[in-house]
């Protein structure tokens, strides 16, 4: 690219706007629960249908339990997608996705070999744990304004001294500020 050729802001406004869209629809969701649940069910369904080519040689990892690992992986696939789509589903998904993740070491090659196993199982710890975000409320400028103004914030909304219920601060018996005083 000429470094001296003229940039139109038209040709890097959508990579923008697709991207900071993104970014709100992704903070709206448990989206990274939902990716780690997803990428997890694929090493266990794929692994025990697999075949490993070493030259002349073929290994395959089938097992007995072949169908039990895609069932157990098309679930996790599919509640990781169920994650971005219905948040309210959280927590059904993220328990089953840790009791998937938890029979898939019996069922399916070691939970596809540990890695579809710790993806899913971290994916399902992420879905528990995550709560929706409350919208921020934006004061109206009349209200912060006044906040700033005034002298029991102190300045630029730094909070002031506490106002004391006697006259006499630095009073030491029992009867200062109504009775609380300090043990020092």
């Amino acid at each position: 690219m000429n470094p001296q050729a003229p940039v139109r802001a038209a040709d890097d406004a959508w990579f923008t706007v697709v991207y900071y869209r993104f970014r709100a629809w992704r903070g709206e969701r448990p989206f990274w629960a939902g990716l780690f649940t997803a990428v997890g069910g694929v090493p266990i369904a794929y692994f025990p249908y697999a075949d490993l080519r070493l030259g002349n040689i073929t290994i395959a990892m089938a097992t007995t339990a072949g169908a039990g690992s895609l069932i157990i992986g098309l679930l996790l696939i599919t509640l990781g997608i169920a994650l971005w789509f219905q948040q309210g589903i959280r927590v059904f998904a993220g328990v089953a996705a840790i009791l998937l993740a938890l029979v898939s070491l019996p069922v399916s090659n070691l939970g596809g070999f540990f890695l579809g196993f710790l993806f899913s199982l971290l994916g399902g710890a992420l879905a528990l744990s995550w709560a929706p975000g409350k919208p921020v409320e934006e004061e109206p400028e009349d209200a912060a304004e006044a906040k700033a103004q005034d002298p029991a914030h102190g300045l630029l909304g730094v909070p002031g001294p506490r106002d004391v219920e006697t006259a006499y601060a630095t009073e030491t018996n029992a009867h200062a500020d109504g009775g609380r005083n300090s043990a020092g």
